[in-house]
């Protein structure tokens, strides 16, 4: 399918999804209203709030705040994970000691975690960062070390009896195989990043996206929600798209899929 074709089948979902919003919310079926505005909104409101917002400038501010937030506990855990991944994979007794206490920490109720970063770091940025990262350094962290287990046993041979070394065993073995499950981790790193930021936002703090949609469910603004529910999600596109990028970038050997018509 040609790029063209598929980015015209997403807006198609989009305006349906839209359409069905619009028709729900202003046209009245049987003298109900399917989609109440009071609990929904609409989406020309929606759409004008999120317009006053940036046009007033007020968003940048907490924009700029979530972004800090969500791109440091992006990073933190994403290297976190890398690292412990392929130490992990590569120690294979560390990760028999160690293996209890990941899936116990992995098991930990994040909205638990929140209070007692908050607590210990704060009500500043940080506490958001912590809260991200330990939703992110798990996805990363399985992610490559199944990756690095997953090196052929033949490949490896053949590497070894062409006379490379460990070094050049994780150059050119190790790392290409963890790649494309760091990348596919990385996809769904983005929006757990951002989730750990407004989340942490939402429970305590005086700016950020997080801030803004809890600051508007108090005051039962349905159209302030959904406006910062419609931020965060082009938010979420946008990084993954610059994930994406960096992707095509590394993975430049790796075969593309044939496209079908």
């Amino acid at each position: 399918m040609s790029r063209t074709k598929l980015f015209a089948l997403q807006a198609l979902v989009a305006a349906v999804a839209l359409l069905i919003w619009h028709v729900g919310s202003t046209v009245p079926i049987g003298g109900t209203y399917l989609l109440p505005k009071f609990f929904f909104s609409t989406p020309g409101d929606v759409i004008a709030r999120i317009w006053k917002l940036f046009a007033g400038g007020q968003i940048w501010k907490h924009l700029s705040i979530t972004l800090t937030e969500t791109v440091l506990a992006f990073l933190i855990g994403s290297v976190g994970g890398v690292l412990f991944g392929f130490w992990f994979a590569r120690k294979p007794i560390v990760a028999a000691v160690f293996d209890p206490y990941v899936k116990m920490a992995n098991a930990l109720p994040r909205v638990v975690l929140a209070p007692i970063f908050m607590l210990w770091l704060g009500l500043g940025i940080w506490s958001k960062v912590a809260l991200g990262v330990t939703l992110v350094f798990f996805i990363v962290f399985f992610n490559v070390y199944q990756g690095v287990k997953e090196v052929s046993s033949v490949v490896l041979a053949n590497a070894r009896l062409m006379g490379m070394n460990e070094r050049q065993l994780f150059r050119h073995v190790y790392w290409p195989s963890a790649l494309s499950w760091m990348f596919s981790s990385l996809h769904t790193s983005v929006g757990f990043a951002l989730v750990g930021a407004v989340v942490g936002e939402y429970l305590g703090s005086a700016a950020g996206l997080g801030y803004l949609i809890h600051e508007a469910e108090g005051v039962f603004d349905v159209t302030g929600v959904f406006a910062g529910m419609v931020i965060l999600a082009a938010f979420v596109l946008f990084i993954d798209w610059l994930v994406t990028l960096i992707e095509n970038r590394l993975l430049v050997w790796r075969p593309q899929p044939a496209s079908h018509a």
